[in-house]
Order: C-alpha cells, then sequence, then structure tokens
C-alpha cells in the first residue's frame, strides 16, 4: 500500500539532512585545526575540495545506475560508505587519510544519497517541481546548522584533545542505521500512484512547458545548458567559498566572541540557506527560470557586500545580517538546478541530466580552496569576499544570456 506522497517527502528531507552533513565542514574542521597546528588553512580546505568533488562523481554514479539498481540499495550503500568514510577520517593522521575518509568517501556517499533521493521523491511531485526540489534542499541545507551545533556542544578542541575522533566515528554509526531504515521507503510512483494522489496529466504538464523530453546527449548539445550550467559555477563556486570560511570570517570580525557563539552565527547560514531553498523554488514554479536566477544573483552580490562591510567595520552585528542574507540568497541554487532540469529536457532522463548538471561541482569546489588561499596569501577573508562579489556580478552577465531553452 503506498502512503501520502508527503510521508515520502518527509523521509526525504530527514535523508537529505543526514547527507548533508558535509557541508559543515567549516564547524567540523576546527577542533581539526586545532589538534594539528601544522596544517594550513589551504590544506583543510582542499579536505571540503576533494568532498564536493567525490560528491559530483557520487551524483553521476547515482544517475548512472538509475533503473539498473533499485534505488533502496542506492540509499543502503550510501550508508555503509558513510559509515567506513566517518571510520577512517576518524584514524586520520594525515591530510591524505582525511582525504580519503571523508573527502573521497563520505563525500561519493552523500551525492550518491542525494541523486537517489531528488530522482525518486521529486517524481511524486511532476506538479510542484520547484517547490518539492526546495523543501526537500532545506534538509540538506538545514543539516550543517544543526549538526554543527551538535558537534559543537559534545567535540571541545584545543592542541592535543581527539575527541572529534570519537564524534566522527558517531555520525558514522548514526548514518548507518538512519539510511538503512530509510531506504525501505524509496519508491518510484506509477501512473496510477500519482492518480491517487490527484496528479493529473495536465497537472504534470504544467511543469514543462516547452514539451521537451531528451536525453543527456541532446541536453548538452544546447547552448542554454552550458550557460545555465556556468552560472552554477559561479554561484556555487562563491557558496562554497563561504561555507569553507564562515567560521573563519566570524573569528576575524569578532576575535573575542565565545566560540559557540561563532558556532550558532555560522549556523545562520544553514538556517536560512533551508528557508531559501524553500522561497526560491517556489518562486520558480512562479515566476519562472530568469527571475529566479536573477534575484539570486543580486541578493548574493548586495549580501557579500554586507559582509565585506562588516569585515571593514569589525561590527559584529553586520556578520549577522550577512550571514543570514547569504545563506538565504545561496538557497536558491540548488532547488533552481533540480526544477530546470527536470522542466526544461523532461522527467524521463531526468537522474543522468541532474547529474551531469551537478558536475558544475567540480568546478565550483575549488571555490573553498581558492578561498583558503587568498587568506593565505592576504592574511584576511576580505579578498574572499571580494571573489564572492565578482561571482554573483558574472553570473548575472549568464542569466541574461540564456534566451531560450
Amino acid at each position: 500500500m503506498k502512503l501520502n506522497r508527503w510521508i515520502y517527502a518527509a523521509v526525504g528531507v530527514v535523508t537529505l539532512l543526514l547527507a548533508g552533513l558535509v557541508y559543515a565542514w567549516s564547524v567540523l574542521s576546527l577542533p581539526i585545526a586545532a589538534y594539528f597546528t601544522e596544517w594550513s588553512k589551504a590544506q583543510l580546505s582542499l579536505t571540503f575540495t576533494i568532498c564536493m568533488m567525490a560528491f559530483c562523481f557520487g551524483c553521476m554514479a547515482g544517475g548512472m545506475t538509475a533503473g539498473k539498481l533499485n534505488v533502496k540499495f542506492n540509499v543502503w550503500i550510501s550508508g555503509i560508505l558513510f559509515f567506513v568514510g566517518f571510520f577512517i577520517a576518524s584514524r586520520a593522521q594525515s591530510p591524505a587519510v582525511l582525504y580519503f575518509g571523508y573527502g573521497v568517501l563520505c563525500g561519493f556517499a552523500s551525492g550518491f544519497v542525494y541523486n537517489a533521493v531528488l530522482s525518486t521523491m521529486s517524481a511524486w511531485f511532476p506538479d510542484k517541481q520547484g517547490l518539492i526540489s526546495g523543501v526537500l534542499l532545506m534538509g540538506f541545507g538545514l543539516s550543517s546548522f544543526i549538526v554543527g551545533k551538535v558537534y559543537q556542544a559534545v567535540t571541545p578542541s584545543g592542541e592535543g584533545v581527539e575527541a572529534w575522533r570519537n564524534s566522527f566515528f558517531v555520525f558514522g554509526i548514526i548514518l548507518l542505521a538512519v539510511l538503512a531504515v530509510c531506504g525501505f521507503f524509496f519508491v518510484k510512483p506509477t501512473k496510477e500512484d500519482l492518480e491517487a494522489q490527484g496528479i493529473t496529466a495536465s497537472k504534470k504538464k504544467k511543469v514543462n512547458t516547452d514539451g521537451l523530453d531528451i536525453d543527456t546527449k541532446h541536453m548538452v548539445a544546447r547552448p542554454s545548458f552550458w550557460l545555465f550550467f556556468f552560472w552554477t559555477i559561479c554561484m556555487g563556486g562563491a557558496g562554497m567559498a563561504l561555507i569553507s570560511q564562515a567560521s573563519g570570517i566570524a573569528k576575524e570580525v569578532g576575535p573575542e566572541v565565545a566560540a559557540g557563539t561563532i558556532a550558532t552565527v555560522v549556523g545562520l547560514i544553514s538556517i536560512f540557506n533551508g528557508l531559501g531553498r524553500v522561497f526560491f523554488g517556489n518562486l520558480f514554479d512562479k515566476k519562472g527560470r530568469k527571475i529566479t536566477m536573477l534575484t539570486v544573483g543580486t541578493a548574493f552580490g548586495l549580501s557579500s557586500l554586507i559582509l565585506a562591510a562588516a569585515l571593514g567595520t569589525k561590527l559584529f552585528p553586520l556578520i549577522i545580517l550577512g550571514f543570514m542574507c547569504c545563506g538565504f540568497s545561496y538557497g536558491g541554487l540548488n532547488p533552481s538546478i533540480s526544477a530546470y532540469v527536470n522542466a526544461s529536457y523532461g522527467a524521463t532522463n531526468y537522474p543522468m541530466n541532474f547529474s551531469v548538471m551537478n558536475l558544475n561541482l567540480l568546478a565550483a569546489s575549488f571555490g573553498g580552496t581558492i578561498a583558503g588561499m587568498l587568506y593565505d596569501a592576504s592574511g584576511s577573508y576580505m579578498t574572499t569576499l571580494f571573489y564572492m562579489i565578482g561571482s554573483a556580478v558574472v553570473s548575472l552577465i549568464f542569466t541574461m544570456s540564456i534566451r531560450k531553452i
């Protein structure tokens, strides 16, 4: 017996809430940096870059196995990879081990289950692609805040303190257990299931007004694909720079602020990112691609200016405002990707088309590493903020260049 489609959506949110903890690297890395004092900011930032690259390959693997492997197994395999990855990372004595455990294995697991959630759960909502993408990805965005607060509370840091190792090991166990249960709820809807939920063919057609339902080969042959792809690189790279360096930016503005307060303020990025995902997903459904992309790029650029003002004036309240605005505007990226691929290129090949579009992370993931290198070179995060502002400006150019599907 099939359940109400919002039950499946809720399971998808829970799954992404856990899978999205890889985005909490800004907070997770603090005790590691305090323990390995000889590791540079760029070395630690590279962990997040590798994680995002592995995420891409995991998402691609999820697309390639769609229709060949029961999606439940995708979820269960991800749980196993998360456990192994966190276990290896918890034993790290060198950056290479951390790169493999957290970066490669956990990143791949996150991408693998990410594709499974978006392709399976969104199939239940052909009439609300933007909204369901936003709701599902809200869990992915909130993960950083929730996990970051729990991690901060149970993981004391300092030179020679190894509490982070136990925390990583526990994360692995929790992910394995919860994903093992969630996997049972991954069920692809049939035509009859959708009709039972009140979804008619006329409602589904509204999502894809251009009538395209094409495979990956034909999708990548379209100029619109590449323009949108470059837009995601610009916005994604800027967002990665912020996420990977958020704690450091807050500390530079308020060096006397307690670590717990820093974690809370950084967590605001995740909270507002989650809210932004729902808002912009719904905006995509109502106003379309162009308005959504313009709003995301403009809002992120202005939000980055607020952070630059905070850094220049050392006013901590401005950091709080900037993090909230940046998180909210950056929240428009992922639901736009999911909704755009489904609405523009159809549902038949969505798992593979979506994974190809997500390859933008291979380039965007270097945003965190670039930010770390800029800091190492300048000794200030102001250069990182200039990079974010510049990326937002360039994204507007790509937005205005897309003329048709």
